[in-house]
Order: structure tokens, then C-alpha cells, then sequence
């Protein structure tokens, strides 16, 4: 497969994105916006796509990987005028709530990981350790000192993949009371530094 990593992606891809990331956390918000068709185009419209990698193949999006440093984030664009615009008051306040639970801002000269997306036709063909491998050389590249990233207990998968990259886990969170709301019931706090590579 002759797949391309590239940052970014052009904004008349955003709406294609935002199904491979509602694909791989949707459920994750759906208590947030249970309307799916809504999350998929908020997303569509809030996405801020240089804080971004994605993998192409034949000019269509089929990997995706999101990252946060101090001055944005892929979500960043979402906030709580654009949810409160989007789906009214109420709804709009109860979507912030539980996105607040998601909330990771990062430390001085931390850059933290806002996940992987890849399309389930394309699974288990390297794609996203690529994209993995191309946040870690935007750290590098950028001066940043460490990485820092939340996998969830129900994605062993992914805590494989970031161990084999060297991240070490640094921190454990059990909450099986959120499960009804957030969709898993625990995550582990995994941090690579970024000096241990050059």
C-alpha cells in the first residue's frame, strides 16, 4: 500500500475526518451528543487541522492522529459558544460538562496525544504506528520534552502500540461509576520523554 503521512489535512476533507474519528470515539461523547449526525458535524466544523497527522491513500483519509500543545489542539475549535450555538442552551452546557472530563492541558514543553483513528478496512497494516512515529518526530522536531497520552482499559491494542514506542505508563484511574456516561471505566497515564531519542 502506497500510504502518505502528511500534517494536516484540507478542510474540504474535515467532513470525511470527523466519521473516522466519531468511528474510534464516538461512543466516547455520545452522551455528550447523542444525535450522531451532530457530533460528526460539529467536529466537521470545530476540527483545527494543523494540530493533526493523517494517512492517505488514494486521496482518502484513512488514518488520523490528533495532538495538543500550548497554543491549540485539533479540538480546540470546539468550545462552549460553538456548543452552545450548535444544539441550545442546555444541551450546549450539559456537552461541556462531560467534555470537561476529557480535558488534558499540557505542561510546559509537553506535547499530549489526542488519539488514533484508523479506518477499520485498513487495521493492522502499520498505519498507525506511522502516524504514532510522525507525532513523536513533530515532538522532537518542536523542542518538546516530553509526550503524554490516555489509553483506556478497554483498549489494550493501543497500550501495546504506545509501549513498544517507549512510553511508560505513570498513572492509573479506576472510575467504573462513569462508565454510564464516558463508555470505559478506567485509563492509564503514559508519558514518552522526547530527550531519550535524540
Amino acid at each position: 500500500m502506497n500510504v502518505l503521512i502528511q500534517k494536516g489535512f484540507n478542510l474540504e476533507k474535515a467532513g470525511p475526518v470527523a466519521k473516522l474519528y466519531e468511528e474510534a470515539f464516538g461512543a466516547k461523547f455520545a452522551s455528550a451528543i447523542p444525535d450522531k449526525a451532530k457530533r460528526i458535524q460539529l467536529l466537521s466544523d470545530c476540527f483545527v487541522p494543523e494540530f493533526s497527522f493523517t494517512a492517505i491513500f488514494e486521496d482518502e483519509v484513512i488514518g488520523l492522529a490528533g495532538f495538543q500543545q500550548p497554543n491549540g489542539s485539533l479540538t480546540s475549535g470546539i468550545g462552549m459558544k460553538q456548543l452552545i450555538g450548535k444544539l441550545g442552551t442546555l444541551k450546549g452546557l450539559w456537552a461541556c460538562l462531560v467534555f470537561s472530563l476529557f480535558e488534558r492541558k499540557p505542561k510546559s514543553q509537553e506535547l499530549v496525544m489526542d488519539g488514533i483513528a484508523v479506518d477499520s478496512r485498513f487495521r493492522g497494516r502499520g498505519i498507525g504506528s506511522r502516524l504514532l512515529d510522525s507525532i513523536i518526530a513533530h515532538a522532537v522536531d518542536n523542542g518538546f520534552e516530553t509526550i503524554r497520552l490516555d489509553v483506556i482499559d478497554s483498549n489494550p491494542r493501543a497500550r501495546r502500540l504506545y509501549e513498544s514506542k517507549g512510553f511508560i505508563a505513570v498513572n492509573e484511574e479506576h472510575f467504573p461509576y462513569l462508565k454510564w456516561l464516558i463508555g470505559f471505566s478506567g485509563s492509564t497515564t503514559m508519558v514518552l520523554k522526547v530527550a531519550s531519542l535524540t
